[in-house]
Order: C-alpha cells, then sequence, then structure tokens
C-alpha cells in the first residue's frame, strides 16, 4: 500500500475523532438553550426507538428555551416520556401540540463538572488520535517489511503522521478550550 493512501486513510480516521467530539460536546447541557441536547434522545415511536430530530421540529426561539413540534401530534405522550426518561433532568412541559423545556441557569459547582467532562471528552479524543497514529505507522512498517515502500518512504510516512497528530491534537485543545470558555461564562 502506497504511503500517501495509508496517510490519507488515517487523516480520514482522526477527522471522524474530531466529528465525534463534535457531536460530544453538543450533548453537553450548558446554560444556553441547543437542539444537539435533546436530538438524538430515542422516542419509542410505535415500538421503534427512533432520534427525536426525526420525530419533530426542534427550534430554540430563546437562549433558554427549546421548543419540540412533533410532526406526529399522537406522539407527544412519548415525547415527553423520552425526555423524562433521559439524563438532561429538565421536566417538560406541554400543551397537547408543543413540548417546551426551560433550561434553567447553571451553578459555579455544575460549570466545574461540566468543565471537567468537556477535558475529559477531549483527553479521549487525544488517545484516538495517537492509536490512529499508531496504526498508521504499524501499517507503513508493515509496508516497508513486505517491500512495497522504501526506507525513505517509511520515514516521511512515519513523519507526515506525527505532524498530523499534532495538528489534531492542537485542534482539540482549541475545541475544548472553546467549548470550556462558553460554558463558564454567563
Amino acid at each position: 500500500m502506497p504511503t500517501q493512501k495509508i496517510i490519507n486513510e488515517h487523516k480520514m480516521m482522526m477527522e471522524k475523532v474530531m466529528e465525534h467530539l463534535s457531536n460530544e460536546f453538543k450533548s453537553l447541557r450548558t446554560g444556553r438553550a441547543s437542539t444537539g441536547l435533546v436530538e438524538n434522545l430515542r422516542v419509542d415511536y410505535y415500538g421503534t426507538p427512533t432520534p427525536l430530530r426525526q420525530l419533530a421540529a426542534l427550534t430554540t426561539p430563546q437562549s433558554d428555551l427549546i421548543m419540540i413540534k412533533p410532526f406526529d401530534p399522537a406522539s407527544i405522550k412519548e415525547i415527553e416520556k423520552a425526555i423524562k426518561n433521559s439524563d438532561i433532568s429538565i421536566s417538560p412541559m406541554s400543551d397537547g401540540k408543543v413540548v417546551r423545556l426551560n433550561i434553567p441557569p447553571l451553578s459555579g459547582e455544575r460549570r466545574k463538572q461540566i468543565g471537567g467532562q468537556v477535558k475529559q471528552f477531549g483527553e479521549q479524543a487525544k488517545v484516538s488520535i495517537r492509536n490512529v497514529r499508531r496504526d498508521a505507522n504499524k501499517k507503513l512498517e508493515d509496508s516497508e517489511t513486505a517491500k512495497t515502500i522504501t526506507e525513505d518512504d517509511l520515514e516521511h510516512g512515519k513523519k507526515e503522521m506525527d505532524e498530523l497528530t499534532k495538528l489534531y491534537t492542537d485542534k482539540i485543545d482549541k475545541s475544548v478550550k472553546a467549548k470550556t470558555d462558553e460554558i463558564m461564562k454567563d
């Protein structure tokens, strides 16, 4: 397998790690309303666990309110039940047509806890990035052993993987700092 193909393949894996980190951050409850908080909740819709974003229009008309307007009004009770059973600890309010979630402001201690979670997610992403680098280096070494690439290609490939690893860990650090700053402000 040529060096560049291995590097590109593993760069895509690193992009997926960044995407996963971004999705983890969306699911965290901050002081602001975000549809990311509930969009992946599974609702039992006629016996099938379905993501909430497929069953309803999700909006944030105010910074402290999430509105959920089901496409099928008959599903409103199941949506309420899914929200109550979730770990977001917010009570849904319904008028029969729309479910409203009031997002209470976070206490200082809760902000610190969430900030810790953000750092944990960041560390997990860094470990994943380093694992991708390790796998790429192994493939490069195997290719060199099989004589499909030269020793110079091996060294060049490893150097490029190290640069990519540094680039992505720096991106993770920036994302973690931005999310932590967002949580701590207000």
